[in-house]
């Protein structure tokens, strides 16, 4: 069992509501690509979504690029290169290369399917984006095809350990009427995505780090917390985050001057700074009718907010925000123990934002293209490898006792719920509290010593409270438990990038400007009640070394 759970306060599982070999947790790119492959392998899968499966999440409104490189030797050394030094040199070249071959095929599959890639003049099918409403539509249909069941608007909300602290299955509500469920499985691939805490950027509404949570719960570990300050730009009145629109724009101060250097490699920076203080305008004037003409057709949704209000972006300078992406678009997560996909917790599979994706973007943001070939080659790993995972312990008896992991929101179980509790987590006030420490600009973009060790303290007491709650009610469960996994992600976060004094990739120290080669290495981060770092080489095949644990 992890060390942190307590059989004598663990809920034991009375029966559960369904029996499983492979669970999935999340019914995005990543999760349906699992529930494919392991059902390929021939297990028994059943999918768990929070929404609807083929609508929910970042990938399934938008469109998105995907890493997608032919199979020719100095095209794949190029593109690995593209990455290597923008990722601060942390990106692996075994994972690169598998992860390249893997969205090679795959993207033939999607085609063989009846993907309608587009073609080009001379007749070739394009392969490097995907209409997202499409692309999940087919997935979802390509699920059912393969056996797999579906439950949607099934939120799940802890994972079940066995007595070795084996993953073996999870629990949650089924909405409407927060109805209870459990799922007896013999392995579980997490497939929940990254947490965007709640900023209203397209998709992520569902993206609240539920799934980290509940790994950590568990036993899991993190990589590449610190690289998570991605922000998405877009207009104050859209929650649409896409930015390559903004290459033919100029930006604006109140006054209408020109912002110099907005434009530029270092231009989000300059337009983070200025946002701090005064109000920043955009217009897509650089574009011509051509330009123009394509941008309305390859992202129809950018310009729905503006057709509303009768503005237009081409030629009237609108205002524009940051929103905090964290790491949906950043690029930690759950660390990877294995190329199949496996964590350091047996039984437990990870794939898509919920996992770092440090080994094929390092320190930088995957965007949509790099994001989306990791989802989809994760998830076809993870599902195989949970499939013979599952398959491999089939004998275990199914009366077997299987524990509840959950703790914070949950259940008493927690040392520090001991006493008599009646307080409550108030979710609501809890999500502002997180979100006033993770949402500024002055203390996520520009990070520095002063800024995140006052952070910290407030997000710790927010922990120590939260512990000392009663468990919530059967109806505040979800969110309940959402509001906490924003606190813990952003206490492994913040955590994670104070250990980092230097400026690597998306994590940037004001007082620790320049890259320090000597921390050219991934930095680990683990626990709830404390939260402890690590080093970790970088490279392939590297094992953690824990070195140094923070209170």
């Amino acid at each position: 069992m992890p060390e942190h759970i307590d059989l004598h306060r663990a809920e034991r599982l009375a029966a559960p509501t369904h029996d499983t070999d492979v669970l999935v947790i999340g019914g995005g790119p990543a999760g349906t690509w699992a529930a494919i492959a392991a059902a390929a392998r021939g297990a028994r899968v059943l999918l768990v979504d929070k929404g609807f499966c083929g609508t929910s999440g970042a990938t399934a409104p938008s469109g998105t690029g995907t890493w997608w490189v032919p199979p020719d030797l100095q095209a794949r050394t190029a593109a690995k290169a593209q990455r290597e030094a923008v990722g601060g040199f942390l990106a692996s070249h075994e994972w690169m290369d598998r992860v390249l071959d893997q969205t090679w095929h795959n993207l033939q599959q999607l085609a063989d399917w009846g993907y309608p890639f587009p073609v080009d003049d001379a007749g070739n099918e394009r392969r490097n984006s995907l209409q997202g409403p499409e692309y999940m539509r087919l997935m979802r249909k390509r699920v059912k095809a393969a056996g797999v069941r579906i439950l949607d608007h099934h939120p799940a909300l802890e994972l079940l350990v066995d007595d070795h602290g084996q993953v073996r299955g999870a629990t949650g509500v089924a909405e409407p009427g927060d109805v209870p469920w459990a799922i007896h499985a013999g392995a579980v691939v997490l497939a929940s995505g990254g947490c965007a805490f709640l900023s209203k950027a397209l998709g992520t509404d569902v993206l609240t780090g539920d799934g980290h949570l509940m790994a950590a719960e568990a036993g899991a570990v993190f990589s590449g917390m610190e690289f998570s300050s991605a922000y998405g730009l877009g207009p104050t009145f859209s929650s649409v985050t896409k930015s390559l629109f903004y290459n033919w724009a100029s930006f604006r101060d109140p006054g209408g001057a020109v912002i110099d250097g907005a434009g530029s490699s270092q231009g989000r920076s300059i337009i983070a700074r200025r946002l701090i203080s005064e109000p920043v305008f955009a217009v897509l004037d650089k574009a011509d009718g051509a330009v123009r003409a394509w941008m309305r057709q390859a992202q129809p949704n950018f310009f729905l907010p503006f057709d509303r209000l009768g503005l237009d972006p081409f030629t009237q300078p609108f205002p524009i925000t940051l929103r905090l992406e964290g790491t949906v678009r950043g690029t930690g997560g759950l660390q990877l123990q294995g190329l199949d996909g496996a964590t350091r917790v047996p039984g437990l599979y990870a794939a898509g934002d919920v996992a770092s994706r440090e080994p094929i973007c390092g320190g930088f943001t995957g965007g949509g293209s790099h994001n989306a070939a990791w989802a989809l080659s994760t998830g076809f790993w993870s599902g195989a490898g949970a499939a013979d995972h599952a398959l491999a312990h089939r004998s275990t008896p199914a009366a077997a006792p299987v524990w509840r992991a959950g703790q914070v929101g949950l259940a008493a179980r927690t040392v520090a719920s001991a006493g008599a509790a009646t307080e409550r987590i108030d979710p609501q006030a809890l999500v502002a509290a997180v979100q006033a420490e993770v949402f500024p600009l002055e203390r996520n973009w520009f990070r520095s010593r002063d800024g995140l060790e006052p952070s910290l303290q407030r997000l710790d007491a927010l922990w120590a409270q939260a512990e000392r709650c009663a468990p919530a009610l059967p109806e505040a469960q979800r969110r309940t438990r959402q509001a906490v996994a924003l606190l813990a992600h952003a206490r492994w976060m913040y955590r994670s990038a104070l250990a980092r004094t230097e400026t690597r990739g998306m994590h940037r120290r004001t007082d620790f400007a320049q890259l320090d080669p000597v921390q050219q290495h991934h930095v680990v981060v683990g626990g709830l009640q404390q939260v402890w770092t690590a080093r970790h080489p970088a490279g392939d095949g590297a094992a953690v070394q824990r070195e140094a644990v923070a209170a």
